[in-house]
């Protein structure tokens, strides 16, 4: 949303489109899960009398539409990209499979899949986690509004402290709300690691895959 009420902001998608597009010519593979939340957020739906199936639905379909907003902006850069769907809506994106996946970044395309699993009940950050580790990726990054994790929201409590690394069984000790606890034993159980970070500040991408410290990591 950028600084939009509603729906896509076109300079935070061009600054995410460079972001992307410089680590990509710096030889990064790139496969990005995108949420649909600025337009659709299906569990918000259901307290609006939507059908959770039906809202979680609208969900994976607003997934789609940004990620299609990215490819174009990708591609207006010079930065071929390939939209993958969980579920089959060609032509509008071809139906995830991880072979053809790694065949695209093979090629040095950005692969965007949306429609978060292609199920109902599972969020972004699970469909995330599962093609994180199907697509056996070295890391997985997942950028917020805030540059880390803490000890409490730090929007909220000005007490909140940092974490500059964390384990899986700490997260769960915690209580930690980093993702929904599906997405977090997913990760956990296949190592796969994640870096939380600020992916609103420009630059930050890149300080990440470069291995500079900021944002803060999960492991086992």
């Amino acid at each position: 949303m950028g600084n939009k009420q509603h729906g896509i902001d076109e300079n935070r998608l061009n600054d995410y489109a460079l972001q992307i597009k410089e680590i990509a010519e710096a030889g990064v593979q790139v496969a990005i899960v995108i949420g649909g939340g600025n337009i659709f957020r299906g569990l918000a739906g259901t307290n609006q009398g939507v059908d959770r199936v039906k809202g979680d639905q609208m969900g994976m379909l607003a997934t789609v539409i940004n990620s299609l907003a990215l490819a174009s902006a990708l591609e207006r850069l010079g930065t071929p990209a390939r939209v993958f769907t969980a579920i089959r809506m060609e032509p509008v994106g071809r139906l995830y499979a991880k072979e053809t996946a790694i065949k695209a970044l093979n090629k040095g395309e950005i692969v965007i899949v949306s429609g978060g699993t292609g199920n109902p009940f599972f969020t972004t950050d699970t469909a995330s986690a599962l093609r994180g580790v199907e697509l056996e990726v070295d890391v997985m990054l997942k950028g917020t509004r805030v540059d880390g994790i803490y000890t409490a929201d730090p929007e909220k409590d000005p007490t909140a402290v940092k974490f500059e690394t964390i384990t899986y069984d700490e997260v769960y000790k915690r209580g930690l709300k980093i993702m929904d606890l599906t997405a977090t034993t997913l990760a956990k159980d296949n190592g796969l690691p994640i870096i939380v970070f600020d992916m609103d500040t420009t630059g930050n991408l890149k300080k990440v895959v470069s291995g500079e410290k900021i944002g803060t990591l999960v492991h086992n």
